[in-house]
């Protein structure tokens, strides 16, 4: 084990390894931090650079959370411009339901 993701440090450590048997490396999974990626390609030529499950789910995750919470603000914006609307004709704000049974803003 290495302590710490400094890449000088890492690839000091690494190329302790002879050479020909970092050559022989099909394959490295790393998280996305850039100086894990340099290290790999110094140190493991040949290797193709994965990167793992965890950090590609957890990127895709927050992707789409980020999109999540600007449709619901939109949903609560439309939805106040049309109860404001209909307040000022005198009419009873019907929400627009959803298939589901959810209005938009839910």
């Amino acid at each position: 084990m290495i302590k710490g993701t400094q890449a000088d440090r890492v690839i000091e450590v690494l190329k302790r390894i002879p050479k020909r048997l970092r050559r022989l490396v099909e394959e490295v999974t790393l998280d996305m931090a850039a100086s894990m990626n340099s290290t790999v390609q110094r140190c493991f030529p040949n290797a193709h650079r994965v990167i793992d499950r965890f950090h590609v789910q957890k990127l895709a995750f927050e992707a789409v959370q980020e999109i999540r919470i600007h449709h619901r603000w939109q949903a609560l914006e439309e939805e106040n411009t049309a109860m404001d609307q209909a307040k000022r004709q005198g009419h009873a704000y019907q929400p627009k339901i959803l298939p589901n049974g959810d209005s938009c803003k839910q």
